[in-house]
Order: structure tokens, then sequence, then C-alpha cells
């Protein structure tokens, strides 16, 4: 006997099919039509305003509701538990020996017992507030965003407030997620078609023409996949070709953000599966440089290659992160001097994320790129701030570090950031003896002085 759909299958179907297809018109309409044009109807701003009041509502009453209750609320220590005065090591130990010695101090230098407690107590500073591995965790929040994940005073508190927080997590998961997975899935792959068709095209212009509005259009979609709300400033300082465009490093959805407001070369390393075929069909439309495994620690090979690129005016600009790892939104650590001693121009670019809306910093040594992904997808939007800084070339008598370190400078007071000298590689290794030594070497020229001082004597 053959199967006869019932009515109740005929009506399931045609509910099911309408929706759909209100679903995809509705993406088509407001999201990626939008994208390919470069136009937006407000709408996220609309939201970022909406989920403002909603946030502060939501924190006035958790404090209202711990006043209530005697709880006490964690404040997060914005800079430091511990006040420290920017003073050297001689003029503190000089200070330690002024308050514990009747000595002269204009003696001959000599060493002294009360030395290590300068010692000791900068020990017990590093371990109380160590300023560098903090970098590497997710910042705490003030005020509370509705998610549990970003704030340590998540707790019941009262009946709407719970519903709130209900309601918060049906929208994200429920409708967010699914249209962000939609999004991010059709980017990509318009991204990996797109390009493979271009790449059969004679190199030219109409080729480049075409190659550029395909990446705008694909990374303005992926924009869209994680709501994000992006304010870029300066765009006259924009990179040109034959330039070098150097930005602190948060997220890898960094290389979104720039890449939904002009076109870059990128540079990487290799990878195979989904990664890889996006890398191949790139690669076939604009000249990015891909590296083999093998080749990455050749410093001379990979400057060559940049060197070669940043030499032909016409192709595009080079996006490089010189911090080489992700920070945590709050500071600059130290750039890799290798993209700096090329010569070319360099373009600085500061980022600076809104963490009330998600937290965008990576902590891979926490989260895979999987679970990362889902987790800004589920987020409520990704805020942030792009300043495109004056471009900024090698002074007469400069080195590499110096100008790395200038640049890093401009970088790190634009987007106001911490600046600091340590190496984003502290992340994964341990402290390098040279860092070590440059600590004895201070104090032992404070006690025998340097090799001029003692030929005077």
């Amino acid at each position: 006997m053959g199967w006869f759909p019932s009515p109740f299958d005929n009506l399931l179907c045609m509910l099911l099919g309408i929706s759909f297809t209100v679903w995809f018109t509705l993406l088509l309409v407001f999201i990626i039509v939008p994208a390919i044009f470069g136009v937006s109807f407000g709408i996220r701003r609309l939201y970022m305003k909406t989920l403002l009041k909603i946030f502060e509502w939501a924190t006035l009453r958790i404090e209202r509701g711990a006043k209530e209750k005697n709880h006490l609320l964690y404040k997060p220590y914005t800079n430091g538990i511990i006040a420290k005065e920017p003073t050297s090591l001689e003029e503190e130990i000089k200070e330690i020996r002024r308050s514990g010695s009747n000595r002269d101090l204009g003696a001959a230098a000599a060493f002294e017992m009360s030395d290590i407690f300068y010692f000791c107590r900068r020990g017990v500073e590093s371990i109380m507030d160590d300023e560098v591995t903090k970098r590497f965790s997710a910042e705490e929040l003030e005020s509370w965003n509705l998610l549990t994940r970003s704030n340590y005073n998540f707790q019941y508190i009262s009946l709407r407030l719970t519903v709130l927080w209900g309601l918060g997590v049906l929208i994200r998961y429920g409708f967010l997620l699914p249209l962000r997975v939609t999004l991010a899935f059709t980017g990509v792959g318009l991204l990996v078609v797109l390009t493979s068709m271009i790449g059969l095209l004679p190199n030219g212009r109409m080729k480049n023409f075409l190659s550029e509005k395909v990446h705008l259009m694909c990374y303005r979609i992926c924009v869209r996949a994680l709501t994000a709300i992006i304010t870029y400033h300066d765009s006259e300082n924009k990179p040109k070709n034959g330039g070098i465009c150097v930005a602190n490093h948060t997220s890898p959805i960094d290389v979104i953000i720039l890449a939904s407001d002009g076109c870059y070369a990128m540079v990487g390393q290799i990878h195979g599966g989904l990664m890889g075929v996006i890398q191949r069909a790139m690669v076939k439309a604009c000249p990015h440089i891909w590296f083999e495994r093998s080749e990455v620690k050749d410093r001379h090979l990979v400057a060559k290659r940049l060197s070669d690129h940043v030499e032909d005016k016409t192709k595009l600009p080079i996006l490089i992160f010189p911090e080489g790892t992700c920070i945590n939104n709050t500071s600059v650590m130290m750039f890799k001097k290798g993209s700096f001693e090329i010569g070319a121009t360099v373009y600085p670019v500061a980022i600076k994320y809104d963490p009330r809306f998600g937290d965008a910093f990576w902590n891979s040594s926490k989260f895979g790129m999987v679970n990362y992904l889902l987790r800004m997808m589920s987020s409520w939007a990704i805020v942030c701030s792009v300043w495109y800084l004056p471009p900024m070339s090698r002074e007469e008598g400069e080195d590499a570090v110096q100008f790395a370190n200038r640049v890093k400078a401009a970088i790190a007071r634009q987007g106001g950031l911490v600046d600091l000298l340590w190496d984003g590689g502290l992340k994964r290794g341990k402290v390098k003896d040279t860092f070590k030594e440059e600590q004895q070497k201070l104090y032992s020229k404070m006690l025998v002085g340097t090799p001029e001082d003692r030929s005077r004597s």
C-alpha cells in the first residue's frame, strides 16, 4: 500500500518552506546585499544602544540586590593591586639605603645587606601583581553584560533579572547563533568559490578590481556574522600599496575587522584542511604570502619574500601582527623586529575592542579555534574602534628594534593600551636569560661603575 501524506504533513512542509523563504529573503535583503555595496541600515547601532541600556539596568539591579543581602561585589583592579612608581633600580636602592643606614651615601658604592630588600620586594610584587601573565587572560568587567562567562558576581538576585538572563540565552543561541553560522558559511563559501573563479582570469586591472570587490564583500559578510560594529577613524591614513600595515593583536578576527575596510596581502603559514582550501583559493586571485612549515624559521627567506612584495608598488600592502600572539585588549607587548628591518613604509593601526558586548580575546592555551568562534558567535556583539595612524619610516641611525618600539608606543598611545616591553612569547615559554642578566648588569654597574668610571678613578 502506498504512503499518502496527511493534511498535517502538507501543512508542516508548507510552513517550513515559508519559514526558510522568509529567513533567506531577510538574510539577502538586510545583510548580504548591504555587504556587497558596503552600506548599513543602522540596525546594529540601534541594537548596541538598546543593549547598553539593558546592561546598565542589570548592573544597577545586581548592586541593589547585593546591598539588600549584604553581599560583597567583586571589583576588578583596573590599574593593578599594587601602586608602583616609575623609578629606576638605582634610585630605589638609594632610597632604601637612605632610610636604613647612617653611612655617607656619597662614599664609594659597595654592597649592603639592605640591597636584598629591593629584589625581595620586586619578587613579591611580581607574584602578587604580575603585569605579564595577566595579559593572557580575559579582562573582568565592572558591569554585567548578561553573560555568565564575564562576571564573577553572577548569582540569583531577583526573578526579573533571571528571566531577562534566560531570555538573553534564548535570543543568543536560538536566533543569533543560527543566523551568524549561516552568514559565516555564506561568506567563506563565496570567498572560496569566487576567488577560485577570478584566479582563472589573466593578470591585469580587471582581475585586481574583481578580486578587491570580492574580498571586501566576503569579509563584510563575515563581519556581519559576528554582528561586528566597527568605527574607523582617520581613513586618510589607510595603508597604501608597497607598504606594511602593522597592528596590535587581540584576536584572529582582527584580520576580518581590517580587511572589511580595505584589501591586504596576508602573511602566514600554509595549513591543511578547510584553512588550506581557503588559502589556496585566495592566493589565486591575490598575491598573498604563504610559507611552508619548513620555511617559517628561515628569517632570510621570509625577509626576502616580504621585500620583493613591497618593492612592487602594484601589490597590496602586507598585513602583519608583530606581537606574534594574542594579547587581551589591555596592552601591547614586544614587536618582533623582522618586519621593521625591510625598510618599507610602515602604516600603524590601533585596534581596541569594547568588552561590554563580548570578549574578543582568544586565549589559545584555554580554547581551541572552534570553541572560540562559538563563544564569539554566541556573544551579544563585537564592538571595536580602529585608528589608522600616519605612516612612519625608519629614521637615520635608528635600528629595527628602536623603530619597532616607536611604532608600538604610537599604537599603544592611540588605542589607550599599556605599552609593555615584555615578549608575548612568555605566554608559552620561560623568561629569557638575557632579561635576568640585564638586571644583574644594572646592579653591578651601580656597585663597580662603568669602565670609564673605573679608568678615571
